[in-house]
């Protein structure tokens, strides 16, 4: 009997932050860099910090915001582990703690953040 992987579990992170980047990513960051802070579009009235505070307080919004912080996060942890032997690295257990603690790491201080805003 062969030993199950847990590869699947990593690959569909893998697969739904880079569906969630590929939809918001480049929208996200024209909205967050360019549209807010010159006050064009829609875009601007999460300017005011009121209003910005008032999506962290809302459920969707604190589930858009953690999806998108999460998933983007696992994407990157998937590739950069798969993309270390083109760099010579090995993908030994150190190299996979390392990128995938890190997302970890970075979804626990997600759910942290947006339960502490959430008050």
């Amino acid at each position: 009997m062969s030993k199950r992987s847990n590869q699947p579990v990593y690959w569909a992170l893998f697969g739904a932050g880079g569906m969630m980047s590929a939809l918001f990513g480049a929208g996200l960051a024209f909205m967050t860099g360019i549209a807010i802070p010159e006050g064009i579009g829609p875009g601007a009235a999460l300017s005011d910090y009121d209003r910005a505070l008032a999506v962290v307080h809302s459920l969707p919004g604190r589930l858009f915001l953690f999806a998108v912080v999460t998933l983007f996060l696992w994407h990157a942890a998937h590739r950069v582990h798969h993309t270390l032997p083109d760099f010579g690295l090995r993908q030994g257990t150190l190299a996979w703690l390392g990128c995938y603690g890190v997302a970890l790491a970075g979804t626990l201080v997600a759910v942290l953040a947006l339960f502490v805003a959430g008050f």
